[in-house]
């Protein structure tokens, strides 16, 4: 019994624990597509799955639902041909093979799935009509593709095989006619087609067809530069297949325009620009109502959140006369599309209601499509209120353009002035009431259809509202009452309108004052905050001299006493020097964050700097030659344990071309501070030298900049990445730490072409959970965040959204003045200012503190300079030594 379970029993378990997965997978699945039927990938997943377990009915349906709402691509049509040829036996289900093949080859030009539709009728031979099914196929298929230039070729052979097998007598001609017909057209391989024609031939070649065939090889020659051009390219190739278009489109081949289009959106199906372009050229060259329709219904199905498309579909459907119940559909499939912007929506009703309103027949008082009109008018209105406003908090429609056409269809053509002015209440009490032009437009409503004294209402109440041009409302007033009005509605148009300019001037006085007066104090407090950094620069210069008169007096002091004292304590003598210092105006200078060191800083004392320490490393100050700014980067946040940092950044930075000189900052003590200079030989090597911005290096992103002295270009920002609105790049954020920029673009490129994602790290290169993806244009971008948002991802729950970083309140000239000369600019830290592991290189008994009070720090009390100028007590005076316990908090 323990062996049977191990063995029969053990196995058993397993297949039963897998296909409940495999259940509850199915079921996930099914649930997703129930909230959103346009998941695209989740249509995929439950395909792949119910193919593996051949649940063929399941899997029927499965593809049917997803062949409803997308373009099927030619991996999936092939599939599922396949799939059913496998289990045709009878007529009957021959029938729907070939219904499907319909189906596949209306949604893509696919030369693979023409030549299997053809090669599957073959079979079909032996029924009454076969062959010249077989024949009605090929024939089609060499009209869709048969001007492929790199597979057209296959179709050619295919068609030619299949006469050479029935071949009869009388059927010679036929061969020989579509050897003509191929070698007048630009193929792949035409040499092996002409051979292989002469071979075959027992007649000469006629002169005719050799012509053909050499004007089609010149034709070739043009085309082979692009045909090399696709075939180097990576996927999509947009660009390629733009140019090749414009190619064609100047040789005028309305069939090779044609062809070159599909194949291009073949591989680029989801890039509304190119099926706008392409449904606009059938539009107006071509005119065909089925190939035009069509190219309308497959560029939606693919594209469904651009209302451009469904904009452009509607307007062909009517240019094509289809039935008045078939566009209403199509419309409605459209509101269901989900747009991207309440905007959208206002643009696709205006396009209904044209349409509607083009239908009626305003001569008669009352009719059918007049109802329909001022039906869809209100519910166009409700639409944009409770759905849309729902949605985006927007209504979209905020001049209200909808209610604004129907007043004028109203007045215009129905000659109901009544309800144009009831729409017009409607419209100004949704906060329009205050701008010019509105009224205004009511105005000249009034003024061609009603009558003069609603004109004269109107205005009044202009008059009263109107607060952006309040002077040109009341002008138009005055112009009517001087042409038609009486003395007393010109004294009344008079008094109204002074008095409502008096207010209005004296409101512009008031602010006009306000603002005077905040600019007038911001300049005192700028006056006060220059006035006060001169007096503490005044200060601190004094005290500056004070402690170098106190050493050069201990250094001329010639006594036993002080040489003892300093053969005594030779370490802390040098440890409070002048150099041992960081002084306010080296600050900025010495830690490099303005890109550039300062100039070496002198010594204050000449008998220390001809006896150098032996407590600490001799570490040369870092020089720098402003002249070479252009030659030069500033690389940064490097790790402090960095060995060798010279040596380490030479081998990295040679890529970029020929190193003159790397110069590493250290501190007094010896150690790495983690940036240095790399200056090239030539400009260009420093500019490639860039792309390595935020390279790891020692597991920290490495910041390479340009060497810029911030005090001459106070302008200048190191920030590489946009902070404005990109419609083309998406934000997500809630991503899993554990999260690969790999593992992210698999999951993104199913929605359209990625061309770069960054994912967020702080300064250490720990991922933030962030991440920045940038599509190849805007329409990628909009599908991606309806179908990313809310994913799963290692389960967390990811929001994306499109990128449009919060405007960053950047100091103005007063408060940056503010700051003191110790702080550095906010910009170096980013939006959250100064980070905890970015530590001050200023000693702590220097820095200045926000109260003026004793503090008392390892057991020794500390007085702030600050409180200096406001305390009465003298301050103790300190030596050289006392600075020294001071600055190593002994």
């Amino acid at each position: 019994p323990e062996k049977r379970f191990d063995g029969t029993g053990g196995e058993g378990l397993k297949l039963c624990q897998g296909r409940l997965w495999l259940s509850i997978r199915k079921d996930c699945f099914s649930e997703r597509l129930s909230i959103n039927a346009f998941d695209y990938n989740c249509h995929l997943d439950l395909i792949k799955l119910l193919r593996q377990e051949g649940e063929l009915v399941k899997l029927r349906r499965a593809r049917q639902k997803m062949s409803e709402l997308f373009p099927l691509t030619e991996e999936i049509w092939l599939d599922w041909l396949k799939d059913e040829i496998k289990m045709a036996s009878e007529i009957s289900e021959r029938e729907k093979v070939y219904e499907l093949f319909e189906r596949a080859v209306k949604d893509y030009i696919c030369p693979e799935i023409w030549l299997e539709y053809a090669q599957y009728s073959i079979g079909g031979i032996g029924q009454e009509g076969g062959i010249e099914k077989v024949r009605s196929i090929f024939e089609r298929a060499l009209t869709a593709v048969g001007l492929h230039v790199t597979k057209g070729t296959a179709l050619w052979e295919a068609y030619r095989e299949f006469e050479n097998a029935i071949l009869e007598t009388a059927q010679l001609e036929r061969i020989h006619t579509l050897f003509r017909r191929q070698l007048g057209i630009p193929l792949l391989d035409m040499e092996a087609s002409y051979a292989e024609y002469e071979e075959w031939s027992e007649d000469p070649i006629p002169e005719t067809t050799i012509k053909n065939y050499k004007k089609a090889l010149q034709q070739l020659e043009k085309c082979k530069p692009y045909e090399e051009a696709l075939l180097g390219a990576e996927t999509p190739k947009l660009a390629e297949y733009q140019a090749y278009i414009d190619f064609e489109m100047k040789a005028g081949d309305p069939a090779r325009i044609q062809l070159i289009y599909e194949r291009a959106l073949a591989e680029n199906c989801l890039v509304p620009d190119l099926w706008a372009r392409y449904n606009q050229y059938l539009d107006r060259q071509l005119k065909v109502k089925e190939l035009v329709l069509s190219a309308h219904d497959r560029a939606v199905r693919n594209c469904p959140w651009t209302v451009g498309l469904w904009i452009q579909y509607l307007l062909a459907m009517e240019r094509h006369g289809v039935d008045h119940c078939i566009i209403s559909e199509m419309f409605e499939k459209a509101l269901n599309a989900g747009f991207i912007q309440a905007t959208d929506y206002v643009e696709i009703w205006q396009a209904y209601l044209d349409y509607l309103r083009r239908r009626v027949d305003f001569t008669q008082d009352s009719s059918k499509e007049l109802e329909e009109l001022r039906s869809s008018f209100a519910r166009a209105v409700e639409y944009l209120k409770q759905e849309v406003e729902e949605r985006f908090s927007e209504s979209g429609d905020p001049s209200c353009t909808i209610m604004q056409n129907w007043a004028r269809v109203e007045a215009r053509l129905c000659n109901n002035m009544q309800k144009a002015r009831e729409l017009w209440d409607n419209i100004m009490t949704k906060g329009n009431a205050k701008y010019a032009n509105m009224w205004l437009e009511y105005y000249n409503l009034e003024r061609a259809h009603g009558d003069t004294q609603h004109c004269r209402k109107a205005l009044h109440r202009a008059v009263q509202c109107t607060s952006d041009y309040p002077e040109h409302v009341c002008e138009v007033l005055l112009t009517l009452e001087r042409i038609e009005g009486t003395l007393e509605d010109w004294d009344a148009a008079v008094q109204k309108t002074e008095n409502r300019l008096a207010r209005v001037n004296e409101q512009r006085a008031k602010a006009a004052e306000k603002e005077a007066a905040l600019a007038r104090q911001e300049e005192e407090k700028a006056e006060q905050r220059k006035q006060s950094r001169a007096e503490k620069k005044a200060s601190k210069k004094a005290k500056k001299n004070r402690i170098g008169e106190k050493r050069k007096a201990d250094d001329d002091d010639e006594g036993e006493w002080g040489q003892e004292e300093e053969e005594e304590q030779p370490s802390k003598r040098h440890k409070g020097d002048g150099d041992g210092l960081l002084l306010e105006e080296d600050m900025e200078l010495e830690t490099g964050l303005f890109g550039r060191s300062g100039p070496e800083k002198p010594d204050l004392s000449t008998n220390q700097k001809e006896k150098p320490s032996t407590s600490r490393k001799d570490v040369p100050k870092v020089l720098h030659d402003s002249s070479k700014d252009n030659i030069t980067v500033f690389v940064s946040n490097l790790s402090y344990n960095m060995t060798d940092p010279e040596v380490k950044l030479k081998e990295l930075f040679e890529s970029c071309g020929e190193v003159a000189q790397i110069r590493p900052v250290f501190s007094n003590k010896g150690t790495f501070r983690g940036y240095c200079y790399v200056e090239f030989k030539d400009e260009k090597s420093a500019l490639q030298a860039l792309g390595l911005d935020r390279n790891v290096v020692e597991g920290r992103p490495m910041f390479v900049s340009p060497c810029v002295d911030k005090n001459k270009n106070p302008d200048f920002k190191v920030f590489r990445y946009s902070t404005t609105l990109e419609k083309h790049k998406l934000f997500i954020s809630g991503l899993p730490f554990s999260c690969t920029k790999e593992e992210l673009e698999d999951i993104c490129k199913a929605h359209g072409n990625v061309k770069d994602i960054r994912l967020v790290t702080n300064r250490a290169g720990k991922p933030k959970g962030l991440a920045y993806v940038e599509f190849e244009n805007e329409a990628q971008a909009s599908q991606a965040v309806l179908k990313m948002d809310g994913l799963t991802i290692k389960e967390h729950i990811i929001k994306v959204a499109i990128s449009n970083p919060p405007l960053r309140k950047l100091p103005d000239k007063a408060e940056a003045g503010r700051a003191s000369q110790f702080a550095v600019p906010r910009q170096i830290y980013g939006a959250r200012g100064k980070g905890r592991t970015q530590l001050s290189m200023m000693p702590r008994a220097l820095q200045r503190q926000s109260n003026p009070v004793a503090k008392a720090e390892n057991g020794m009390v500390q007085n702030s300079p600050a409180a200096s100028s406001e305390r009465t007590e003298e301050p103790k005076k300190m030596s050289n030594a006392d600075f020294a316990k001071m600055l190593l908090n002994k």
